[in-house]
């Protein structure tokens, strides 16, 4: 979700330095790239491990959620293609799975602004007890959708992100947004979602663009 289908990473940024600059520390942008497609949690424990910032993991991610899902209500800033192709995706009546990081009270935003049914399934972060780089969250969602892993095709923008997709045996197409990509078996990577179809989609994977 985030990076990929909708640019909310200044936002996680910008509550970061907010929470860590209300304990009295500053966040660089440097520190903020370090946390781009991490577990919630773990950034949580980063944020608490290097900064004055006190109180339990829980509290740090529930206090960036409210912030971040605040900014999305006020705008939902897509990246670019993304909503057309999930547009084409849902007129070819392919199911689609969100895996997201972010827990379900920001997916729930997102959801907000799409029609129903575009997702025929939903991971987040809170659902899973390993997160991206893991492959827990892409094995579970090819399981919801009761297709196997290889049959399916993950879109991505970030190294943990990509490497939970691969890890998961899912070919995966890699848009790097705020932080480079490195090469990796299984992915292939494109410079932007614009003009994407979803018939465009497997060439990508099998092939390369």
């Amino acid at each position: 979700m985030d990076g990929t289908l909708v640019d909310t990473e200044p936002y996680w940024m910008a509550e970061e330095t907010a929470l860590v600059e209300a304990a009295g520390g500053t966040w660089t942008r440097e520190d903020a790239v370090q946390l781009v497609g991490n577990d919630l949690m773990v950034s949580a424990r980063v944020i608490l491990e290097t900064t004055p910032v006190t109180g339990t993991p829980e509290q740090v991610v529930d206090a960036l959620v409210a912030g971040v899902a605040a900014r999305m209500r006020s705008a939902l800033p897509w990246r670019p293609g993304a909503a057309e192709l999930l547009a084409d995706l849902r007129r070819h009546d392919i199911p689609c799975a969100l895996v997201t990081m972010s827990w379900s009270a920001l997916a729930d935003v997102l959801l907000e602004h799409l029609p129903g049914g575009t997702f025929a399934a939903v991971v987040t972060g809170d659902q899973v007890e390993r997160g991206k780089p893991h492959p827990d969250p892409y094995l579970e969602a090819a399981h919801r959708l009761s297709v196997p892993p290889h049959a399916c095709v993950a879109v991505e923008d970030s190294p943990t992100g990509a490497a939970s997709a691969t890890a998961a045996g899912v070919p995966t197409l890699v848009v790097p947004h705020i932080v480079d990509v490195p090469q990796m078996p299984g992915a292939v990577r494109l410079g932007s979602l614009v003009d994407v179809s979803a018939r465009d989609l497997l060439p990508l994977v099998s092939v390369g663009p």
